[in-house]
């Protein structure tokens, strides 16, 4: 009954069609239940399947009279079905009807948002792997820090995408679920046996207890989690924006053959992609905070819920489903400038040896306030003048006196930073190896 939903795009699922269709995907698994039980019988089901069919203009024509959707549809199912659609719906209450059809294609777009997802992990995997020992400067406050990798750095976003996945797949089980039980949730005229084969039927699990509508603590929970992964989606543009600047130019978004980037100045070659990201999250998240305050409905049930779901659960969907495949392009060709990385490392002049130096001194014997004392000094000079650290750093008696420029030149040296990095990979279950 719902196969078409494995092979629907994510634009698809949120049409008026497929809302209806969805709706009568619910309505047509309830009368085969009855059927089975024999209050519909064999000549009836087969009216119903046969003539049972969606027209929207229809629909919405009725609905601009009786001011409600569900009456709208069932209306326009009797128009076409005759006679048996007095036992269409049987049973049921509205939301029976709206909540699990809802659940049918929520279910189907998180199936979607995970194939993206996983997309999104190969992705980061390739990147880190490939890149695991080319060095460049880590920067905290943006500013120069010390040595790490870019492999380092893209494996950070693999495991923040695993995270997501772990995360997304919970909150898509929560929201796998569907409710035939009226309405205020007692079974009263269905049955738990009723509710549990249609909602089988329908692929779903049934809530365990619920009142006139599935509890939207699920949906709240489903919207964090795509805002989530927008998030982690807007981190991983704004870094590539940051680097692709032309005064550092380590990554570059792809720039296609015949693509502008400005009207006034031939030259740009801006990250306009990764600024699509970037504020595509914002309007992700700004769905986070409807979702939660859907959460308490009135008593058994209200409909504040409906309008915001209407249309903050399809855009976000929708834009997550996006943004995971415009970022996973981008990866896919992201340029990576290995020279300018190794380059950039030095253009403070050997500042990023800084700790390095402290700690020397300490072991040498100073105190930490006079090493750092005089390593700082020797660095403020380095940054405001043209000198190289090292040549700072013979300048400070407590150094001189310690270290010849031989010791301090060796010292200077990126590879003790990266003993570690095939560790770390492997602990994240991943070999890394020195590209030839």
């Amino acid at each position: 009954m719902i196969d078409r939903y494995s092979l629907s795009p994510m634009k698809d699922l949120w049409t008026e069609e497929a809302k209806f269709r969805s709706w009568l995907d619910v309505e047509l698994a309830v009368c085969d239940y009855w059927a089975s039980v024999g209050r519909i019988s064999a000549a009836d089901l087969k009216t119903i399947h046969e003539k049972s069919a969606i027209d929207v203009a229809r629909i919405e024509e009725i609905e601009a009279e009786v001011r409600h959707d569900v009456i709208a549809f069932t209306t326009q199912l009797a128009e076409r079905i005759g006679p048996a659609s007095r036992l269409v719906h049987m049973g049921l209450t509205s939301s029976d009807v709206v909540d699990t059809s809802l659940a049918l294609r929520l279910k189907r777009a998180g199936e979607i948002v995970r194939d993206d997802l996983r997309r999104l992990v190969a992705a980061t995997t390739a990147l880190a792997t490939r890149h695991a020992f080319d060095e460049m400067v880590g920067r905290t406050h943006g500013m120069h820090a010390e040595p790490t990798t870019f492999g380092l750095k893209a494996l950070v976003w693999r495991e923040e995408f695993k995270r997501h996945e772990e995360r997304f797949d919970l909150a898509l089980r929560d929201m796998s679920v569907g409710k035939i039980s009226g309405a205020v949730g007692t079974l009263a005229h269905t049955g738990l046996e009723m509710e549990e084969a249609v909602c089988a039927t329908l692929g779903l699990s049934p809530a365990p207890v619920s009142t006139q509508v599935l509890q939207r603590d699920r949906h709240a929970a489903f919207s964090c989690a795509l805002a989530n992964i927008a998030a982690t989606v807007e981190k991983i543009a704004t870094e590539i924006r940051h680097l692709q600047r032309p005064e550092i130019r380590e990554l570059e978004e792809p720039f296609r053959k015949g693509q502008k980037g400005s009207s006034a100045m031939p030259h740009k070659r801006n990250p306009v992609q990764c600024e699509q990201l970037t504020g595509l999250a914002r309007v992700v998240r700004g769905s986070v905070i409807p979702a939660l305050e859907n959460v308490a409905l009135w008593s058994e049930r209200d409909i504040s819920h409906s309008s915001v779901e209407r249309v903050a659960l399809p855009d976000q969907c929708i834009l997550v489903n996006y943004m995971l495949a415009k970022l996973g392009g981008i990866l896919e060709n992201l340029t990576v400038n290995t020279d300018r990385m190794k380059k950039n490392l030095f253009v403070t002049r050997g500042l990023i040896f800084s700790q390095k130096m402290l700690l020397f001194l300490v072991e040498k014997g100073l105190s930490r306030e006079d090493a750092y004392t005089a390593v700082q000094s020797a660095a403020m000079r380095t940054w405001h003048g043209e000198r190289q650290f090292v040549d700072e750093l013979l300048d400070e008696d407590a150094v001189a006196k310690t270290f010849t420029r031989a010791q301090l030149e060796e010292a200077f040296d990126i590879r003790p930073y990266l003993q570690h990095v095939a560790a770390i990979f492997a602990r994240c279950g991943l070999d890394a190896k020195r590209q030839s």
